[in-house]
Order: structure tokens, then sequence, then C-alpha cells
């Protein structure tokens, strides 16, 4: 099936549809034109019913080669942090508003840079995002960085002013934003992504006191 530009993807995506078939819908989504650069669409993976949904910008360079979500440096950083919150990564469902890689040549060599997405390729993306969230139905969303905050929360979100809390939404869910795992990447020097580091780990143990708070309410 080919999602054509012009065509509305909700018309494409069945009702109640599962993570495997939307997965296999959205492997020819052409809805912007960032898979013409992009090596495949990297959809979300994880727990079919996980409690906790990551939600990022966009897949990265190794992303977009494997196939999969949060497979590189960032992804292992994630993976890391999650651990040292007492969160298990097959527990949870890790996804981004944007399914393609869109990046930009380096002035030399033959990396690929990141560049972020425009906001109407973020908004031809979204019935997917929407619906991976239909269907797992999770009881805390977390977005990392900016652009997944901003997309799910409005332009006007500052992770920055309101990271590691539970936030209003129109979701069904508990949403806290923080920062993206690539950020502590690119922080200057050892002792400061070290901080960043725990700072980001801070965040994602308030994961853990939210669905406590969810269970406890049950």
């Amino acid at each position: 099936m080919h999602v054509e530009r012009s065509s509305s993807i909700f018309e494409l995506i069945p009702p109640r549809a599962g993570i495997g078939e939307l997965q296999r819908i959205s492997q020819n989504c052409r809805a912007c034109d960032l898979w013409k650069n992009a090596t495949q669409i990297v959809f979300g993976e994880g727990a079919k019913q996980a409690d906790v949904i990551l939600i990022g910008e966009q897949p990265g360079d190794q992303e977009d080669r494997a196939g999969h979500p949060f497979v590189g440096p960032a992804g292992k950083l994630l993976d890391q942090a999650l651990a040292d919150a007492g969160i298990e990564r097959s527990d949870v469902y890790v996804t981004n508003v944007v399914k393609h890689f869109k990046w930009t040549p380096a002035e030399r060599g033959k990396r690929r840079i990141h560049k972020k997405p425009r906001a109407s390729e973020i908004q031809a993306c979204r019935p997917w995002l929407d619906a991976e969230l239909d269907s797992i139905k999770p009881k805390v969303i977390v977005c990392l960085g900016a652009t997944a905050a901003q997309a799910l929360l409005g332009n006007g979100f500052r992770v920055t002013q309101e990271r590691g809390k539970a936030v209003p939404s129109p979701f069904d869910a508990q949403v806290l934003a923080t920062v993206h795992p690539s950020s502590i990447l690119r922080a200057p020097g050892d002792e400061s992504r070290r901080l960043e580091f725990i700072d980001f780990v801070k965040d994602l143990s308030e994961v853990k006191r939210l669905l406590k708070g969810e269970s406890s309410r049950e």
C-alpha cells in the first residue's frame, strides 16, 4: 500500500489497528517528502501494551540504516538511564514524532547530519503517532526533547521550565517532558555530561512515581 501526498493517512489507518498492522501499513508512507532521502521508515517498537511510551523527534543515522528506533549512541544512553531509573527497556514503547530520518550531507566526508523536521513534516506524520497512542493506551507519555514536547503540548511549551514533572495535556495519560538523550551527548566536557545524565535519570525516575500513583488510585 502506498500513501500518496494527496491522500489522508487517517483514511488508510484501520480503526483499532494494532502496532504490528501499523508497522506494516507505514512502510510505504509518502505523506511528506522525507522518504525520498531516507533508507526506510523507522516505526516505533516495544511492548504493545506498555504503561510508558517514550517519544523522540526522529530517527538518526544509525536508526535509519537499522530500521529500529533508539539503537544509536543516544539510544544506548537512554537504555542506561532507564536501567538506572529502574525501568526495563523491554517494558516500554519507544517511537518518534517523525518516522523518517531528515538529514543534510556534511561539508566534508560522507556523514549525514541531522536536520530538524519542519512543522509540516511533523503534522504529516502525526496520524501514525496518534494511532500508536490509541493502540497502546499508555499511562505515562514521556516527551524526549523540545520537538516531541511541542508536537504534543503546543509550540509554547518549554522543556527547560517544565521538565521532569507531570503537566496538563489533552491525553488520557500523564505527560512528562525531559531532554532528548542526544543533547546529553553534545554537552561540553565529561563532568557536564555526567551531571546532565544524573538529571535525566531523575526525570525518568519520576515516571516510576507517576505509575505508582496511577496504580494507587485504581
